[in-house]
């Protein structure tokens, strides 16, 4: 079942599906509770990299695929491949920035929910570093890569957030579940 509120919950191979996207989206927000906008905008680590860009990348990620899974017409969604995408801007709050990514899930969960087929093919865009010809993807191998940018990048946001001020997603974790058991 999906957990991001207000989402379609559906059964069988696209539950299993979304649960799973669901759980690497937690980790994600997992890795930010509990911070401010500033830390949320504090380089932490060698890397640019900070835990509002991450958010605010996953984001942006999660839209763009489920634009290309909702069309599958090869046209690029707005913004993809904005270097901006990155970074958590002076005027963005973190509030704003999970709530967007809220919204992001949301808007996943339904489009998953309405699709006819996991078979479905979808026309990608053409990438100015990939292949110059038509490349389709089924509607499945877009989640399952949904999925994988989420986890990847949620393993950056916990080194970001253990180097930040020692908090480690996995003890977050384990006090989550705490809380949720009693």
């Amino acid at each position: 079942m999906a957990t991001t509120p207000g989402s379609p919950t559906p059964a069988g191979e696209r539950g299993d599906i979304l649960q799973i996207l669901d759980e690497q989206r937690n980790f994600l927000r997992i890795a930010v509770r509990g911070i401010g906008d500033e830390d949320a905008r504090r380089r932490t680590t060698v890397s640019e990299l900070t835990l509002g860009g991450i958010l605010r990348h996953v984001t942006r990620c999660e839209r763009s695929w489920t634009h290309i899974l909702v069309h599958g017409d090869g046209s690029m969604p707005e913004g993809m491949t904005d270097p901006e995408q990155y970074r958590m801007s002076d005027d963005q709050t973190l509030a704003g920035l999970l709530e967007e990514y809220a919204a992001a899930g949301r808007a996943t969960d339904r489009a998953v929910a309405d699709l006819p087929d996991l078979d479905r093919q979808c026309l990608l865009p053409r990438f100015p570093w990939g292949p110059q010809q038509d490349v389709h993807w089924s509607a499945r191998r877009i989640l399952l890569h949904i999925i994988r940018e989420t986890a990847h990048h949620s393993g950056h946001a916990d080194i970001v957030r253990e180097a930040l001020d020692g908090a480690s997603t996995t003890l977050q974790m384990s006090e989550v579940l705490a809380g949720q058991s009693s």
